[in-house]
């Protein structure tokens, strides 16, 4: 009866994102909840043993009235050593190779995905770039986003944060760069973060399912204001989509972005720093 009760929220183990009667976040989201709840009830019915053992052990092995001195010690007993050496193994395995298995599924990235789009951390705040079918990406477009900024009472205003938009029910491939240091992209009810360093390119491939607005974060410790390193995510129908590119390109803000403003940009190959002896000559 108590489970019967349950609604979207408590069969998702309680994660964000999961809404009664609303399809899941993405098509990433119902594997990822499945992966968390099956651990929580095997790691469950393990502590119920292990607890039930252990009120087994006091009560069968307290001191009775009239006891003295120690019980009975003994150094080893082989066949419960051996078991409580292979049951956690097993245990380990099986957990490793089903989160395995869903990570490998979740870390595949789509041959041709219908929206491709770049999301670039800085210190702290968020460009996205929408990107284009020419070679040279001349016809992205993008938008370049300022840190939140909180006001006396600590409010934030969430219009004014960096905003990433994706069509719903498309292929979206979402390319993670760095401007400076190590951040980690995150969007809450997506049940998926991943980081993004200079140096190494990741991706993350899914399918936005349904239409809303989601909090996004930065969830890697990157300075002083990492906390205000926030953005907003918009799901939004083909057409919405295609009219907020339209007004992108309407405001002048296309062309590739992806190598602009970088902070460490004196990379092997780009020349080394002037030690003043190059003037002197």
């Amino acid at each position: 009866m108590a489970l019967a009760g349950c609604s979207a929220a408590e069969t998702h183990g309680f994660l964000p994102g999961f809404v009664d009667g609303a399809p899941s976040a993405t098509n990433q989201t119902d594997r990822v909840g499945g992966l968390w709840v099956t651990s929580w009830v095997i790691l469950l019915i393990v502590g119920i043993v292990t607890w039930g053992l252990m009120a087994w052990a006091l009560v069968m092995y307290r001191r009775r009235a009239g006891q003295t001195g120690l019980p009975v010690q003994l150094r080893y007993n082989m066949p419960i050593e051996i078991l409580y050496t292979v049951i956690p193994l097993i245990l380990i395995l099986g957990m490793f190779f089903f989160t395995a298995k869903d990570q490998a599924e979740i870390e595949r990235p789509w041959a041709k995905p219908d929206v491709e789009i770049t999301a670039i951390a800085k210190q702290w705040a968020w460009d996205f770039q929408y990107d284009g079918e020419e070679k040279d990406n001349s016809d992205a477009v993008w938008t370049m986003g300022v840190q939140a900024d909180a006001d006396a009472n600590g409010d934030i205003d969430r219009s004014k944060l960096p905003t990433l938009v994706l069509p719903v029910d498309k292929k979206v491939t979402i390319d993670l760069q760095s401007r400076d240091v190590i951040h980690s992209f995150w969007i809450i009810d997506f049940l998926y973060k991943k980081d993004m360093y200079i140096g190494k390119d990741n991706s993350w491939s899914f399918i936005p399912t349904r239409i809303g607005e989601y909090d996004g974060k930065c969830a890697e410790l990157c300075g002083e204001y990492h906390s205000m390193m926030l953005f907003n995510v918009k799901v939004v129908s083909q057409a919405d989509y295609d009219a907020y590119l339209q007004t992108l390109r309407d405001e002048g803000n296309t062309g590739d972005i992806t190598d602009a403003y970088d902070r460490l940009g004196n990379l092997p190959g780009t020349g080394a720093p002037s030690t003043g002896e190059e003037e002197g000559k």
